[in-house]
């Protein structure tokens, strides 16, 4: 029998999202330089999001990428099914640019390694940030955000599955156990 365990609902969500826009302004002086990239997928949908709470803020439009890791994986040979590729689109030069990586959990550190690959082929960034929606401990890679919606410490033995209204139809963060 699976049990899953609300942690964060829709209201939790969104204000955790609109913190996260005032720090990433607050730590970058505005927006000037900035561009966020969103991972696929949860990533994007986040990174749109942010987008928009910082032009509410800020009256001005951030540029928005989206970066797909597959390739850029560790794993990627030895997975066992075939990966399906997503999209990559970064229409603009990260040289010079103050880059924030968008991705919805933060577990072990090998997607963002990935990410941090992927996008040091698009160009030379000033620096990468981190922002994620979930940070639930066990880095394997020495690899912190520097914006974070949750801290959730979970066991090794449980989910942590970040559900969002562009895909799944509601916007919740649940642990899912098997009992």
């Amino acid at each position: 029998m699976d049990q899953e365990k609300v942690v964060m609902d829709a209201e939790g969500i969104d204000r955790s999202l609109t913190r996260m826009a005032y720090e990433i302004l607050e730590r970058n002086r505005g927006v000037g330089e900035m561009v966020l990239v969103g991972i696929q997928t949860g990533g994007v949908f986040l990174a749109e999001r942010l987008r928009r709470k910082i032009l509410e803020i800020e009256v001005q439009e951030v540029p928005l990428g989206i970066l797909d890791t597959t390739l850029y994986r560790d794993d990627f040979q030895r997975a066992p099914r075939k990966q399906r590729l997503g999209k990559t689109d970064i229409p603009f030069s990260l040289d010079g640019k103050k880059v924030v990586l968008v991705d919805d959990v933060l577990f072990r550190g090998r997607t963002i390694r990935a990410a941090m690959d992927a996008l040091i082929d698009f160009g030379r960034p000033r620096l990468i940030q981190l922002a994620v929606l979930i940070d639930r401990g066990h880095r394997e890679l020495p690899i912190r955000a520097d914006f974070v919606g949750k801290y959730i410490p979970s066991s090794l033995w449980v989910a942590v599955s970040v559900h969002l209204l562009e895909k799944d139809n509601r916007d919740e963060v649940v642990i899912e156990a098997n009992a």
